[in-house]
C-alpha cells in the first residue's frame, strides 16, 4: 500500500508553501506501510523559532486556501520548536534546526520511501476529488 495520491498533492503543496516560507530541508516520507493512522509525514526545518512559526503559517494558509484543510490537532505553536501540523492524512512536522537533528526523524523513518516534493512537483486536486470522509 502506498500514500493516496490526494496525500501525495497535499504533501506537495504543503512542503510549496513551507518552501516559499525559506523552509530548509524539505522532505516527505511516505508511511502508510508503517502507520495506519496517517499516509505521509512532511519534514522541513528553520534556523529559529519565528522562522519556524512563520513556515506553519504558511502551510495552514495554503492547504485551507487550496483545500480547504485545517488541521484537526496542532501542537508545539508555542514554543516554536517543534510545531506538529495533524490533517489526518498527513502530518507536518516543522522543525528548529538543532531539534530537527536531535529527534532525527529522517532517520527514523528512513526505512519508508520518499515522496518527491521538489518544486515544481504540485499538481493539485481539486476539492472534489478529495476522497469521501469514511
Amino acid at each position: 500500500m502506498t500514500a493516496a495520491q490526494f496525500s501525495i498533492d497535499i504533501m506537495r503543496a504543503a512542503a510549496d508553501a513551507a518552501r516559499d516560507k525559506l523552509a530548509s530541508n524539505v522532505v516527505a516520507v511516505d508511511v502508510s506501510e508503517r502507520l495506519g493512522i496517517t499516509d505521509a509525514f512532511l519534514i522541513a526545518s528553520a534556523d529559529n523559532e519565528r522562522q519556524v512559526n512563520a513556515i506553519v503559517d504558511g502551510i495552514e494558509e495554503s492547504l485551507a486556501e487550496k483545500y480547504d484543510l485545517h488541521p484537526t490537532r496542532r501542537e508545539g505553536r508555542g514554543e516554536g520548536r517543534w510545531v506538529l501540523l495533524d490533517y489526518q492524512d498527513v502530518v507536518v512536522h516543522v522543525q528548529h534546526d538543532e531539534d530537527r537533528v536531535f529527534y532525527a526523524l529522517d532517520r527514523l523513518w528512513s526505512d519508508c520511501p520518499l515522496i518527491d516534493v521538489s518544486e515544481g512537483t504540485t499538481t493539485p486536486a481539486s476539492v472534489e476529488e478529495k476522497p469521501a470522509a469514511e
